[in-house]
């Protein structure tokens, strides 16, 4: 090598294999966490499609939006 002697990239390798090491963690955690969201996220999707659903089939086929409001309002 020219101009750096063993010492000093052995220790700029070290110093980049300690950041590689410390980013590679973070992306681990990071990627849990939002395998973490995404499952709760389709759990609020289906249970938001249910209270659709539920609010939307009233029996006569009619949706919630078509209800007018009362005249006293």
């Amino acid at each position: 090598m020219t101009g750096i002697n063993h010492p000093q990239a052995e220790a700029r390798i070290e110093a980049l294999e300690f950041r590689l090491a410390h980013l590679e963690d973070t992306v681990l955690k990071l990627s849990a966490e939002l395998a973490t969201q995404q499952q709760l996220l389709d759990r609020q999707v289906a249970r938001y499609r249910q209270l659709l659903d539920h609010v939307t089939a009233d029996g006569t086929g009619a949706s919630a939006a078509g209800f007018e409001i009362p005249p006293h309002y």
